[in-house]
């Protein structure tokens, strides 16, 4: 993957924002990458529960990954395909080398746990962590590359309702445990503004029960000024927000 940010595009911003059906999703991957990632390197082979507690984490990472590749394919490439196709065939490429790379994330993890002495363990840590840094590194300049190139496919063949639509039915798909982590992942990532909106929508369409699940997800990682704002946004409903 060429990653020289030369190459890339970095279009200006419409006075009238399309809908973005990257934005939420990929603030929460960058969000969940980075933070395994330091976990990793900071890792302390000689706790057992500490390396163990690691390794669940880059497989949960490894899994969500491999979710997301599968309904980027199964909805979003789809769409493009049947308005343009051959639209999505560079990602598309992209996406098979990132089954291999998963596979090979899981190796390493696998590979970390078997190992007998400290000593091992360690080297078997550092690989992991040199391995999940490629990883990490290349989905950032292959996400870029949806936000800019797909968005302007989907932006020329779908309106903003339509690109809604394809958003709720990836949703819809989603067992309930993985959209609960997409959002104490994608929550805290985003800013005051789009908190707002995805929560107010939330509590809106949801049952109580749903709505107090995913803002207990999420509150733990949101610090006292964003909880704040959150608490205003969602203010016509105060009995359902616990101060």
């Amino acid at each position: 993957m060429n990653c020289n940010t030369e190459a890339l595009s970095f279009p200006q911003s419409a006075a009238a924002p399309r809908m973005d059906i990257y934005v939420g999703i990929h603030k929460a991957l960058r969000a969940m990458m980075l933070d395994t990632l330091q976990a990793v390197g900071r890792l302390d082979v000689h706790d057992p529960a500490e390396t163990q507690s690691t390794c669940d984490r880059v497989q949960e990472l490894a899994d969500l990954c491999a979710s997301h590749l599968g309904h980027e394919n199964d909805f979003v490439h789809a769409a493009m395909e049947a308005r343009r196709p051959g639209s999505s065939g560079r990602i598309a490429a992209e996406h098979v080398e990132h089954q291999a790379a998963i596979a090979q994330l899981r190796g390493a993890v696998d590979a970390l746990g078997a190992a007998g002495c400290a000593a091992s363990q360690a080297g078997a840590a550092l690989r992991l962590y040199r391995q999940l840094a490629l990883f990490v590194g290349e989905n950032f300049t292959h996400m870029h590359i949806e936000e800019t190139q797909h968005n302007q496919v989907l932006w020329s063949c779908y309106g903003d309702e339509e690109l809604r639509a394809l958003e709720g039915a990836i949703v819809a798909s989603l067992p309930p445990a993985e959209n609960l982590l997409i959002m104490r992942w994608m929550i805290p990532a985003m800013t005051p503004a789009e908190r707002a909106e995805l929560l107010g929508g939330i509590q809106a369409a949801a049952p109580a029960p749903v709505f107090s699940a995913v803002l207990e997800a999420v509150r733990p990682h949101l610090g006292r000024q964003d909880w704040a704002k959150l608490s205003r946004a969602l203010a016509p409903a105060p009995a359902r927000i616990v101060a």
